[in-house]
């Protein structure tokens, strides 16, 4: 019998970035959704969870901050593993990050093999499947 797959919600307002994250997640076996900013995000997760959210922090509407602060206070918003993906290098601002709630962090620009070792290093991932989607 085969579990259904991991959803994952990829919040960016690049469409280049989500599509190209959708690519990498389908491939890591997971069921991508996306959003195109903060606020349009917190509306499809109040209608449905996902198991992870990939949240980008410079965005119009609402930032990735905002987000992951009403996320996490939010019914049932403590359960996704939320994996920050930006540009923002500025240590003090990836502390607040990781302070508001967030699980972990990488940088853009991103591929298969980190997105797969951080979602690995989250247990989104067993660490032979990761693996596997290399070969």
């Amino acid at each position: 019998m085969t579990s259904a797959p991991k959803t994952c919600l990829i919040v960016d307002d690049s469409k280049m970035i989500r599509r190209v994250a959708s690519r990498i997640l389908r491939e890591l076996k997971f069921e991508p959704t996306e959003a195109g900013d903060g606020r349009e995000a917190f509306e499809m997760c109040q209608a449905s969870m996902p198991d992870a959210i990939l949240l980008d922090w410079n965005m119009p509407v609402m930032d990735g901050l905002s987000f992951l602060k009403a996320l996490r206070g939010s019914k049932g918003g403590t359960e996704p593993v939320v994996v920050f993906c930006t540009a923002e290098r500025d240590v003090i601002k990836i502390a607040e990050a990781l302070d508001a709630g967030a699980d972990e962090y990488i940088m853009k620009p991103f591929d298969s093999d980190i997105l797969g070792s951080k979602f690995t290093e989250v247990g989104l991932l067993e660490q032979d499947r990761h693996a596997q989607s290399q070969l």
